[in-house]
């Protein structure tokens, strides 16, 4: 009887563990400054990718706004944004997180995209072309790429 209890409570947590997934971009909860303090996907995120992320442009392309010393392999680095030189100095993993989620949140007149939104976008579209798309949009972003540029970032600091 013992044996087939632990069974089966080993096999409620397995089944409750492949069920979850990355937090849905609607479920993201925001702080009061616009942290978010939990992980979106519960794994930690891979830094390669995350470098590799903020400088490929057909993924999030950081780099045409940003300045980063430690992506100097990539050409055409921005001054829009601030440069990310540091960044981890000024900003911890729930803050960083926030940015990346949707930047309005903690800076209200920013113009770097929300990457893990998909709904309550201005389409101006429709009163130009028509062709705005319905309905809610895909994040520019992973779950899972949120993590890699936040553990990416998270490694930029100044050394002592």
């Amino acid at each position: 009887m013992k044996l087939s209890t632990t069974l089966l409570v080993a096999a409620t947590l397995t089944a409750g563990a492949a069920q979850a997934g990355p937090v849905a971009p609607g479920d993201v909860q925001f702080g009061e400054y616009g942290e978010v303090t939990e992980s979106l996907t519960g794994a930690p995120g891979d830094p390669e990718n995350g470098a590799k992320v903020m400088k490929t442009k057909s993924i999030g392309n950081c780099i045409s706004c940003h300045q980063v010393t430690a992506l100097n392999d990539a050409p055409f680095h921005g001054e829009i944004g601030p440069p990310l030189d540091g960044v981890a100095d000024r900003w911890g993993e729930a803050e960083l997180r926030g940015i990346l989620t949707n930047a309005k949140n903690t800076f209200p007149g920013s113009m770097m995209p929300a990457y893990y939104k998909v709904e309550g976008f201005v389409r101006p579209g429709d009163a130009y072309t028509g062709k705005a798309p319905e309905g809610e949009l895909d994040p520019l972003l992973s779950a899972q790429q949120i993590e890699d540029v936040v553990a990416f970032l998270s490694t930029l600091k100044y050394e002592d």
